[in-house]
């Protein structure tokens, strides 16, 4: 598995995405089945973690001359 660091949001989600779905096949070996489950939760740590960092950046990037934060609704027409 690779170190946590080097591991982006969309491949961390994609591979959770696929252990999923091979989980839910009910084909799997006893073992097999619980190391996926041990990976598929390390990688919603993974994701959790990418998405807290994002929240934080955000935020900053919000932030007036005073270190109040701003708050604006989300328009998704932007970017």
């Amino acid at each position: 598995m690779a170190d946590e660091k080097e591991i982006k949001f969309e491949d961390a989600l994609a591979r959770l995405e696929g252990v999923v779905d091979r989980l839910e096949s009910g084909e799997l070996p006893l073992e097999e089945s619980l190391r996926l489950f041990e990976e598929g939760v390390h990688l919603t740590k993974v994701c959790t973690h990418r998405l807290e960092e994002a929240e934080r950046r955000i935020t900053i990037l919000l932030k007036d001359e005073r270190g109040e934060v701003l708050e604006s609704p989300f328009d998704e027409g932007q970017g």
